[in-house]
Parts: C-alpha cells; sequence; structure tokens
C-alpha cells in the first residue's frame, strides 16, 4: 500500500470517526465525500432515482449509527458504507417487490459525471455520449453492466466490486475486464448505440 492510499484510508477513517462523534462539519464532509458512490450503487440496484436518493439517506443514517463498530482491517471505509448501500438497496427492491427497468438512471447517473460541463454546446456533447454510453451498457450482462458502473463511474477497485457484489474476487475482475472490453469493441466499431 503506497502513502497516498494510506493517506486516504486515514482520511476517510477520520471522517467516519469524526461521524461517530456526531460532529456536524465531519459529519457533512462525509456525507459529501460518499455521496456519488453511495447514489450511484443504490440507483444501480433500484433502477429508480427517487427510490435511490431514499436509500442514500438511509445508508448514511445506518452509517452514523454503526460508525463505532467499523473496523479498518476488515476493509476500507468506501468498501464498508457501500456494502451497507448494497444492502439497504436490496432491502428498498424487496420492500417495493419490483424491479421498475427505467434507461433513465443511467443517463442520471453518467450525467452526474459530466454534470461540471461549462457550456451548452459541451453539455449538450455530454449529454449525447451519455447516451451512448448507457445503451452500451444494457448490451452488458446486469452483473458485468453493474461491476463496470462501479469500477468507472464509483470509483471502486476490483477487491471493493467483489465484496460489495459479494463473489469472488477474480469474478469481479473477470466481469469488469470483459464488460470494459465488450464497450471498447463496440465504440471502436462505432457501436450499434
Amino acid at each position: 500500500m503506497d502513502a497516498i492510499s494510506r493517506a486516504d484510508r486515514a482520511d476517510d477513517a477520520a471522517l467516519l470517526a469524526g461521524l461517530a462523534l456526531d460532529d456536524p462539519s465531519v459529519s457533512a464532509a462525509f456525507v459529501r465525500r460518499f455521496q456519488r458512490a453511495v447514489y450511484g450503487m443504490a440507483v444501480s440496484i433500484t433502477r429508480d432515482p427517487a427510490l435511490a436518493e431514499d436509500v442514500s439517506q438511509e445508508v448514511f443514517l445506518r452509517a452514523w449509527g454503526a460508525a463505532g463498530g467499523y473496523d479498518p482491517r476488515r476493509a476500507s471505509v468506501l468498501t464498508w458504507i457501500l456494502t451497507i448501500a448494497r444492502n439497504a438497496a436490496i432491502d428498498a427492491v424487496r420492500a417495493r417487490r419490483s424491479t421498475p427497468t427505467d434507461d433513465g438512471i443511467l443517463h442520471q447517473l453518467l450525467h452526474e459525471t459530466t454534470s461540471t460541463a461549462p457550456d451548452l454546446e459541451e453539455t449538450a456533447m455530454h449529454r449525447i455520449e451519455a447516451d451512448r454510453a448507457v445503451r452500451r451498457l444494457h448490451h452488458l450482462s446486469p452483473e458485468q453492466a453493474r461491476a463496470v458502473v462501479l469500477a468507472v463511474l464509483a470509483g471502486c477497485t476490483a477487491a471493493e466490486v467483489s465484496q460489495v457484489e459479494n463473489i469472488p474476487l477474480g469474478t469481479a475482475k473477470t466481469r469488469i475486464r470483459d464488460g470494459l472490453r465488450r464497450l471498447r469493441r463496440e465504440v471502436q466499431e462505432g457501436g450499434r448505440a
């Protein structure tokens, strides 16, 4: 583990400790740091942006309640909170007893990653690219698409994808690698999107 990743892990753990102490400014910083990853996980499972927002709120409440029991030897803070997010999202989907499929979810997630465009023309180009990316993701299996979204948009490592998805590390690596290869091949061939 290099010095930067140790520092990031320590910073994350320090934020979590502040959350456990109910420090308002540290709690806000904790939410800001992890909100995109948590929302990304929630929306990839629920496939409903509104429900994903509710799940995200629930995740941070659960994290606040469980922060005192966090063990840095078991997982990084990101992996820990994404595991909470995954479980909360699955609970929400089960409670709802339906799995809506909405292309708008992936559009919204991709839009969030490109929302810093400075002008209308660039924003329009980002939106077109996001639409293409969503169509290409639908050519993957749901498991591959989730792994790619977690790795690329949520910034998870293969080990974190493995833990969040509750699959072996090799399977996580294969899903990410094969999904990205297929997406790259479609882009090179002009894709059907």
